[in-house]
């Protein structure tokens, strides 16, 4: 293996600047080990040399993997669906835009499950992705592909969404790092809409340091996207090697029933840890969240029933039934190009919006959505950060919960509600078991980006976690 695989994407950047490699020949091995993917992380790899990049810009010429379901002008960006198969849009989105202004080139397009509708990467149009770790089991969803690609060492970092989690879970199954900013952080202009009120993107990375860069260079109000806000103040590199002074809490309804005995071990270790860095633990209460999937699962289908109408065959993508009505053309169309999980979800969601039943169903859900918010409000009088297992579960077989919709939902438990309430979070890995990684999840009030990232820091060099086997895989 090359020795700038084993360099984190700011060793890597360092080592540019200081002459003692060039970002062509970072470009050149990852571009190689991108092409050899053995995982299915992959959708597209870029061709030939590296593209002219100002080795002095912020990221040096570092590659980044992007999720396919940002829109990259003349690239495929495919959101993993056969209904946008071979789409090649005539714009970028913002977040891919700020990181290629920042030096950094998209070394590929990253595989992910269906219009990001997924927590396990299989309800992918072109395949599901493997697990670095174990190729037998899933890499978590819907970014699996970017999750996998960082953890296998074929990108050196990558960005993807989180919807419901779907950066924070995969993280925590490959044994990386992953954020979910605030809502609002970083611009959705570009991005293929799941659930608008939901989705954000944010950044993989082996490590904190490189998740804070990554995600320095993409926050920042857009007026293309009016939901942007940006962040308060840069983000800064951490540093924190203590956590004196830090109040974390950890809610009695996300910790218990449901986790896997190996995950809470390795959480509960973790809290032990955060205690000898100087942090006081403590239990507490999120009294709605064990609610939040259940309002998840109306509101994030019925947004995407109305966000995804507009892929009928008629301006771009797949085109079914021409030879047909409009209205035959329409559902040949819909009914070839989207897959099972998207289908169910469409159907879900126009349910919970239609007459009648919008009251009970979606209207409900919002209100559960904000007594989750306020549930939060309450907990940041007493505490600086919440503190959950990512995942209940390490890595599962591939295709043992696909005949099981709720099960596969499960696995969203919990991370759904600080995507609710639109607070930023981060998953760092915090240990192994049985030989599977496991995730340990941060989270804070809006904007205290910053502060999570030191935290995580801090965390993070006291845990000493070895990535380095899925990398070798």
């Amino acid at each position: 293996m090359s020795e700038l695989l084993e360099l984190t994407a700011a060793q890597a950047i360092d080592a540019i600047r200081r002459g003692e490699t060039s970002a062509e020949a970072v470009w050149d091995v990852y571009r190689e080990r991108a092409a050899a993917d053995e995982f299915n992380s992959y959708a597209w790899v870029a061709h030939g040399d590296a593209p002219h990049v100002d080795e002095r810009a912020p990221l040096a010429g570092v590659p980044v993997a992007v999720k396919d379901l940002f829109a990259t002008e003349g690239i495929p960006s495919q959101a993993g669906s056969k209904i946008l198969e071979n789409y090649r849009p005539p714009y970028t989105a913002t977040a891919v835009e700020r990181l290629t202004g920042a030096g950094a080139p998209t070394l590929g397009k990253t595989n992910q499950d269906e219009f990001a509708m997924g927590s396990s990467t299989e309800h992918c149009a072109f395949g599901p992705t493997l697990n670095p770790w174990d190729r037998t089991r899933v890499p978590g969803g819907s970014s699996g592909g970017s999750a996998a690609a960082v953890a296998a060492g074929t990108a050196p970092w990558s960005i993807g969404t989180d919807t419901g989690g779907s950066i924070r879970q995969p993280a925590a199954l490959c044994g990386i790092v992953g954020m979910k900013p605030t809502y609002g952080a970083i611009s959705r202009f570009g991005m293929i809409a799941f659930a608008s009120s939901l989705d954000q993107c944010g950044p993989f990375a082996r490590d904190v340091t490189d998740a804070a860069l990554l995600l320095g260079a993409m926050v920042g109000k857009d007026p293309r996207d009016s939901t942007s806000l940006g962040l308060p103040e840069p983000i800064a590199t951490p540093t924190a090697t203590d956590l004196r002074d830090i109040r974390i809490g950890v809610p009695e309804e996300l910790t218990g029933e449901g986790i896997e005995p190996g995950v809470r071990k390795a959480f509960e270790a973790t809290l032990e840890l955060a205690k000898e860095l100087g942090a006081t633990v403590e239990t507490t209460k999120l009294p709605h969240a064990p609610h939040a999937l259940a309002a998840y699962y109306i509101l994030a289908p019925a947004e995407a029933s109305s966000n995804l109408a507009r892929y009928d065959g008629v301006r771009y993508g797949l085109r079914e039934g021409a030879d047909g009505d409009l209205l035959h053309m329409y559902t040949a169309t819909r009914e070839a190009g989207f897959g099972a999980e998207v289908k169910r979800r469409i159907m879900i969601g126009t349910y919970a919006l239609s007459s009648g039943y919008y009251d009970a169903y979606y209207g409900r859900a919002q209100k559960v959505r904000t007594r989750i918010a306020e549930d939060f409000r309450a907990a940041w009088e007493s505490f600086d950060f919440i503190a959950t297992p990512t995942s209940p579960t390490v890595a599962f077989e591939l295709g043992s919960k696909l005949d099981d919709p709720l099960a596969m939902y499960l696995n969203d438990f919990c991370a759904v509600p600080m995507s609710l309430a639109g607070i930023p979070a981060i998953s760092i890995p915090n240990g192994l078991a049985d030989g599977l990684p496991t995730g340990f999840q941060l989270a804070g009030p809006a904007f205290s980006e910053n502060r999570i990232l030191d935290a995580a820091h801090a965390l993070e060099q006291a845990i000493g976690f070895d990535g380095s086997k899925a990398r070798q895989a």
